[in-house]
């Protein structure tokens, strides 16, 4: 075979072997792609039976055994999503994600505000339904623990710690501590300021204010149930007075006040007077004050800046130095100084005797006969022939 042959079957030689090599490579790379499918196609049928067995799971009971009476607050306004997140958390339901696809592809959008009685033994279509029917405007009387918080009218904050302590003490135990903690939680504040903006912006807009919620929380005997949070007392609280005050949001609104001023004359008025006449006559005081940029000089705001009861106050009483302080301070300080009742709201937003022009006002602690001066000389002849 000549030199040129051979270079020939050289070449031919070569071009075959990288022919195989390319098909070798080819049938590899089959492979590799043919288990990658079949990997990927198990992987596919493992997650679909995965997901279709925890969104059966979901759909189910969340204890079928269960036996219990679940009670749960649908605020007004609250989305889907907002609902089955609580329904999530007070364990009615497995799964809000669940529960929201399953409501959309159902197309169920009616559902109601209110207070609702749910059973972990039931599932998601018999919560549903549940849901359709509508809530009560009011706590269920049969879900009632036995446990009432009595917040009275002209208390404190720190009062009704006191009160949420020894109303819940054979039940849920909250602690007063626990109270006050919440009473400065921001993160809690804004969320009720989110959803009762025009009774909490004014308050929440203060600087200096011992508690936002001062002032706050309506005077009411509250139910307590099993399951409460102290949170859902709390805005219970709130949205009571919410609810009390919506009537007389455009009056505060056109008298070109604020809901903490109003709140602040009327906790005023409230630990002054002792009935409607003379609590409308003590808020005309106060507003003359206030026209005339002379301080409210209330005892009670001294007292809640000392943080303390007095009968009689000393001079280095109210020279305390504290924002609350309106024996120093003009103005109507930082906020209300307890929790008005309705009638000192009311008398607030309607005072009598403006056009007397009285600026001093004494309770005789005897006959409980309240008198009204236009100047100091004049009230302080009135204390002195007393004796007090």
């Amino acid at each position: 075979m000549s030199q040129k042959d051979d270079k020939k079957e050289a070449l031919k030689q070569e071009s075959d072997d990288k022919m195989k090599t390319r098909a070798e490579e080819r049938t590899v790379a089959n492979h590799i792609a043919y288990w990658i499918v079949g990997v990927i196609a198990v992987l596919a049928i493992v997650v679909a039976i995965i997901g279709f067995n925890y969104v059966n799971s979901s759909l189910q009971p969340y204890n079928a055994n269960s036996k219990e009476e679940i009670v749960v607050k649908i605020p007004i306004g609250s989305s889907s999503k907002e609902i089955a997140k609580t329904l999530e958390k007070d364990k009615v339901i497995k799964s809000a994600t669940v529960f929201n696809f399953y409501i959309k592809a159902q197309n169920y959008n009616d559902f109601q505000a209110g207070y609702y009685k749910f059973k972990p033994s039931w599932d998601v279509s018999t919560v549903v339904k549940q849901l359709q029917k509508g809530g009560s405007a009011e706590l269920p009387a049969s879900t009632n623990s036995g446990d009432t918080v009595l917040v009275r009218e002209g208390i404190t904050i720190d009062q009704v710690g006191d009160a949420i302590q020894s109303g819940t003490k054979s039940t849920l135990k909250f602690k007063k501590k626990d109270f006050l903690k919440l009473m400065k939680d921001e993160s809690f504040m804004k969320q009720l300021q989110k959803k009762y903006p025009e009774l909490l912006d004014s308050t929440m807009a203060k600087k200096n204010v011992r508690y936002h919620l001062e002032g706050y929380l309506f005077p009411a005997t509250y139910s307590v149930y099993k399951g409460m949070t102290m949170k859902e007392l709390v805005e219970q609280m709130v949205e009571n007075e919410n609810n009390k005050l919506q009537p007389y949001y455009a009056t505060i609104k056109e008298k070109g006040y604020t809901v903490q001023q109003v709140l602040t004359i009327a906790s005023l008025v409230e630990r002054e007077g002792l009935d409607t006449k003379n609590r409308k006559k003590i808020a005309g005081v106060f507003y003359n004050r206030l026209a005339i940029n002379m301080p409210l000089q209330s005892d009670i705001s001294v007292m809640y800046a000392l943080n303390t009861h007095k009968t009689k106050l000393t001079n280095k009483d109210t020279s305390v130095k504290s924002p609350y302080n309106l024996y120093k301070n003009t103005g109507y300080g930082p906020g209300p100084f307890n929790t008005p009742s309705l009638d000192s709201i009311e008398a607030t937003l309607n005072p009598s005797d403006r056009d007397e022009n009285y600026l001093y006002f004494f309770a005789n602690l005897k006959t409980g006969k309240i008198t009204y001066s236009h100047t100091l000389a004049e009230h302080n002849s009135r204390y002195a022939t007393t004796g007090q």
